[in-house]
């Protein structure tokens, strides 16, 4: 922690700070650190905004922090909900292979394949397709 002494130095009509490179380094590295928190409280704030005049709904938190940790949505949508690949092939008809093979990203499912998926999984559509 730098403690700044600061000394002052009167002039014609201009009072004058005088600091030492340090002081003036440690008073830039707050300055950067406090535009950077200002930079994160607005986005935070834009973001909010944005959520709050969605119309549809909001994932689940436990849904993303699975795509955090690099699941597919898919994957990430189906196990939240307790389910194995295996329970919603039998539940939507889809082969559990044609699952495994959306959720890795090897296939794109039809508009009508991800709605049926939704339907199975009981969410909002809107979130798969």
């Amino acid at each position: 922690m730098v403690t700044i002494e600061p000394k002052y130095i009167e002039t014609e009509g201009a009072e004058l700070v005088l600091l030492t490179r340090a002081e003036f380094d440690h008073l830039m590295a707050i300055a950067e650190e406090a535009e950077e928190n200002a930079a994160d409280i607005a986005l935070y704030v834009a973001r909010k905004a944005e959520i709050a005049a969605e119309t549809h709904s909001i994932l689940p938190q436990e849904v993303s922090a699975m795509l955090l940790r690099g699941d597919s949505l898919l994957k990430a949508l189906r196990k939240w909900r307790g389910m194995t690949q295996v329970h919603l092939a039998s539940k939507t008809g889809l082969a559990q292979g044609y699952l495994s093979d959306l959720e890795s990203g090897r296939r794109t499912g039809t508009e009508e394949t991800l709605k049926l998926i939704a339907t199975h999984l009981e969410i909002d559509p809107s979130w798969l397709v």
